[in-house]
């Protein structure tokens, strides 16, 4: 066997090595954010290991921002970087261990299956080649990345522009939770297919504004929560800076400068093993007609979707107990439209389990195809 190696000088790459004498018993810390307290994200490479029966020992899981949420958990992996798989995991309340034979000499494990930087910008070339997308910088990010917005619509369309709803789907603000632009990849890819009769409806009566990722810098740092400065950009979006989160600042002035009908938030949840939304109920403003417009978005994903369900979730808030920080609330109490927060597990959906993948890029890609029809029924 050859000598034992952690690398995680790449993209996101995140991990702290305690101890590497022993393929039977690596010993490891998950770091913190890079200028936070969060911990929870992690992403590294093992090579020298083929063949090998591999113990990997999470000291520190139990005192991570959610240490819940590994429970039930399994550990992803993939020899090629493009298919993840998941491997046995157990976690004693403490110490999360996660066990595999590596099948070649350099392995790769994360909290759940990244989503690139290249990935990033390869999804932008390509949803840019369709004459029906616009893509616009809307400004830099605290480390200097460019925060990139496409705009999505049929032009030729009988619906004068001015006439038609303004939908705003944004994507990472928590830079970990990659399954969000997993979703958005999947919607772009069927709002841009033009055999699909449900995505040309909407472009002509509708313009899609889509940041795919708004924290670029997280990801690329391997960030779970925050962005360079530190800064959780959803508790930033009732007094955002330029300093601190100008990411938050250059998508909110956009937002006030093309008005908004309805907006998509979309998250990973760490500790809940299902798809779900959260809307605006407890803030300012909350009306029947909201209200309404919320069940029939609901009830049409849910006829549509079985991935989607509305059962288990994190409760109704209170009247007037909304946190106006989160961009979700900010954005309903602006602009009095519908908003919502969509989450997805980083574990597995509860009511259609699959032990070998989990919840993983290719299944958030499909529930992000399948927000198009809840949209068009509500619209």
């Amino acid at each position: 066997m050859t000598a034992l190696h952690i690398s995680t000088a790449f993209d996101s790459g995140a991990i702290e090595v305690i101890s590497l004498s022993d393929p039977r018993d690596i010993q490891l810390h998950i770091r913190r954010d890079s200028a936070s307290e969060f911990a929870q994200w992690f992403h590294f490479s093992l090579q020298g290991a083929a063949g090998v029966p591999v113990v990997l020992k999470f000291l520190n899981a139990g005192q991570c921002a959610y240490p819940k949420g590994w429970q039930d958990y399994s550990v992803v992996a993939s020899h090629d970087r493009q298919h993840w798989f998941r491997i046995e995991t157990a976690f004693d309340g403490q110490v999360m261990t996660a066990r595999t034979t590596p099948e070649t000499q350099c392995i790769y494990f994360a909290y759940f299956e990244p989503y690139s930087w290249e990935q990033h910008l390869d999804l932008l070339a390509s949803a840019s080649a369709s004459p029906h997308v616009v893509q616009q910088r809307l400004g830099s990010t605290v480390q200097g990345r460019d925060l990139s917005l496409l705009r999505l619509t049929d032009a030729d369309s009988a619906t004068p522009f001015a006439e038609k709803k303004k939908l705003w789907v944004i994507a990472r603000q928590h830079p970990g939770e990659t399954m969000a632009e997993w979703f958005v990849e999947g919607m772009l890819e069927r709002l841009l297919d033009g055999g699909d009769s449900v995505s040309r409806s909407l472009l002509q009566h509708c313009v899609f504004y889509v940041v795919p990722n708004m924290n670029p810098d997280g990801a690329v740092l391997g960030n779970l929560r925050t962005n360079a400065a530190g800064a959780n950009l959803n508790r930033e979006w009732l007094e955002p800076s330029l300093e601190r989160s100008p990411e938050v600042w250059c998508v909110r002035q956009k937002m006030l400068e093309t008005g908004l009908d309805l907006c998509l938030d979309v998250h990973g949840d760490e500790g809940l093993p299902y798809n779900f939304v959260v809307g605006s109920e407890g803030t300012q403003g909350y009306s029947p007609r909201i209200a309404e417009r919320e069940d029939a978005f609901k009830a049409a994903w849910l006829a549509s979707c079985p991935d989607f369900q509305d059962a288990v979730n994190y409760g109704q808030a209170a009247p007037g107990t909304a946190n106006t920080t989160l961009a979700t609330n900010w954005i309903a109490q602006q602009f009095g439209c519908v908003a919502f927060t969509i989450e997805m597990p980083f574990k597995d959906n509860a009511n259609l389990p699959d032990p070998a993948v989990g919840w993983n890029g290719a299944r958030a890609r499909k529930l992000g195809a399948s927000v198009l029809q809840p949209l068009l029924a509500m619209l």
